[in-house]
């Protein structure tokens, strides 16, 4: 079944350089720590480098490579279908990517593990997704057990490749003119904590005020893209995506940037995309 947008509902050992972004609101919310009984034994950490080298990666239908690795608690059927989900035009600027789904990405130090399974003395020093650079290629770690549902986990997986596509292929031109539209118009709320900041900075007088514009685009975008995806694959209700650092932006204002966004990368055959509205009772 397709997801959409509801109510609004749209139902030696090689060098890594490591790229830590900043987390956004939801995925700091999303990010919460899973209490679970003492194990008797630790779990078993390797290198990003080896946990590549030993674990078989698959290619979806649209071109990307994604591998499970470890304990992940998430059916194998639901992380096929959720990476089937991206669709073809939004695929093909995620090119020499390839997304590990493993337990949990550790931060050690300096250096970045990968645990076997969920382990409490780790989680501490775990992280919602790692970025790392092999050569010219990025594999990307995303710790399933610090969310342990397909909601979360599915909408850290589309946060990172709404990114990514934005940081491959831009901004779109249309959807910035719809946004900036909607902001001179006064849109209330935002998508998320940087688009929120951005837009406040971009709309201060200030010699950095273009600077800031643009960073309001490339934020806005990746996160219209970001939930667009999640609601492809899930039905969604919109304000489950509420935060308490920023007002959420009005819901037909993100209806309009999502009939954008689907515009710009049509859904693929056995998905679609559509928006319900609740009845007020």
């Amino acid at each position: 079944m397709a997801g959409n947008l509801l109510g609004l509902r749209v139902a030696p050992v090689p060098t890594w350089r490591v790229e830590e972004a900043r987390p956004t609101a939801v995925q700091r919310r999303r990010c919460a720590r899973i209490l679970t009984m003492p194990q008797a034994a630790p779990a078993i950490t390797r290198p990003p480098a080896e946990v590549v080298r030993q674990t078989p990666v698959s290619q979806a239908p649209n071109g990307i490579c994604y591998a499970v690795a470890g304990q992940v608690t998430i059916p194998e059927s639901d992380l096929d279908r959720m990476v089937a989900a991206v669709p073809n035009s939004a695929a093909a600027a995620l090119q020499r990517k390839a997304y590990y789904f493993v337990p949990l990405t550790v931060n050690q130090g300096d250096e970045t593990v990968i645990a076997d399974r969920y382990d409490v003395a780790l989680s501490d020093n775990a992280v919602c997704h790692r970025n790392l650079d092999l050569g010219d290629s990025q594999c990307v770690f995303i710790s399933t057990r610090l969310m342990d549902d397909k909601f979360s986990v599915a909408f850290e997986f589309y946060i990172n490749v709404g990114h990514a596509v934005v940081e491959r292929a831009g901004v779109s031109q249309d959807f910035a003119d719809l946004a900036w539209k909607q902001v001179e118009a006064g849109a209330r709320g935002e998508t998320s904590l940087d688009a929120w900041e951005s837009r406040k900075l971009a709309t201060a007088p200030g010699p950095d005020a273009e600077k800031y514009k643009n960073e309001y685009f490339a934020a806005s975008f990746a996160d219209a893209i970001s939930i667009y995806l999640l609601s492809l694959f899930i039905d969604v209700d919109y304000y489950d995506l509420r935060e308490r650092d920023y007002p959420l932006l009005a819901p037909a204002q993100m209806a309009e940037r999502l009939r954008k966004v689907a515009e710009l990368f049509p859904a693929n055959p056995g998905f679609e995309f559509a928006i319900y509205y609740k009845r007020r009772t």
